[in-house]
C-alpha cells in the first residue's frame, strides 16, 4: 500500500509568512524554507521581526482568515485521498492553520507548535521532531508503507530522499538546480498522473504461472 506525503505551503496553501509580508509591508518576512536552507535561523529572523514590530499571532491569524488554498487544491486533494493515504508534513504551526484546513477538509497535518506569552506575542517555537519530514517518512516505510512525496522547498530534501518516489512541485529555480535528480511537477493533474505512475512502479508484479502440462 502507498501512503502520499506532501509539503503544505507553496503545494496546497501560499505561503503565510509572505502574506504576512504583504500585509505588513515587512519584505524581511517574504523569506521563506525556499530562501534558507537552515529552518532554526529562518524561525528565528521571524521571531526577531515580529519582536522588533511588535506583532503577533493575531497579525498572522489576520492574515490566514483572508487567504484561500491554491487554485484547484481543493479538487486534487479529494481526488489523491480517493486512492491514496495521505499526510501532510510542514514546517507550519498548529495554531496558524485552522482556516486553511478547513477548507481542505481537515487532512491529517503533521507540524509544529508556536510559544506565545500571555499578550499573544511570539516568543519561541517548538519541533514537533527534528528533522520531522525525513523521518516520518521512515517511520511509514517501517510500517510497510512505500512513500510517495512532494514538496518545493529546501526542508522538503530529506523527506523527498527518504521516499520511494519523490518529487518537486513548483520548486523555485534555485531548489530545483541544487537537485537535479528529482523531477519537477508543474500542475495537479500532471502530479497525480506522477503518483499514479509511481505507485504502479512500486505495486509487486503477480508471479507468472508455470505452463501446464499435459
Amino acid at each position: 500500500m502507498e501512503i502520499v506525503c506532501l509539503d503544505l505551503e507553496g503545494v496546497l496553501i501560499p505561503e503565510i509568512w509572505v502574506g504576512v509580508a504583504e500585509r505588513t509591508g515587512i519584505d524581511a518576512l517574504k523569506a521563506t524554507t525556499r530562501d534558507v536552507a537552515d529552518y532554526d535561523v529562518l524561525m528565528r529572523q521571524r521571531l526577531d521581526i515580529m519582536a522588533k514590530h511588535k506583532l503577533g499571532i493575531d497579525e498572522i491569524n489576520t492574515t490566514v482568515a483572508t487567504m484561500r488554498p491554491l487554485e484547484g487544491a481543493e479538487s486534487f486533494l479529494e481526488r489523491l485521498r480517493e486512492r491514496f493515504q495521505v499526510v501532510i508534513l510542514s514546517d507550519t504551526f498548529y495554531e496558524i492553520t485552522k482556516p486553511l484546513m478547513r477548507q481542505l477538509g481537515w487532512p491529517t497535518l503533521l507540524c509544529h507548535t508556536l510559544v506565545m506569552d500571555s499578550d499573544g506575542a511570539m516568543i519561541d517555537y517548538r519541533l514537533r521532531l527534528d528533522d520531522h519530514k525525513r523521518r516520518a517518512v521512515k517511520a511509514f516505510k517501517m510500517l510497510n508503507y512505500h512513500v510517495l512525496a512532494t514538496g518545493d522547498s529546501y526542508n522538503d530534501i530529506g523527506m523527498l530522499t527518504e521516499s520511494d518516489a519523490g518529487m518537486f512541485y513548483r520548486a523555485p529555480p534555485n531548489v530545483e538546480r541544487e537537485f537535479p535528480d528529482f523531477p519537477v511537477v508543474r500542475d495537479y493533474d500532471t502530479l497525480l498522473d506522477a503518483f499514479a505512475e509511481a505507485s504502479a512502479r512500486l505495486r509487486p508484479t503477480a508471479p507468472t504461472a508455470p505452463p501446464r502440462k499435459g
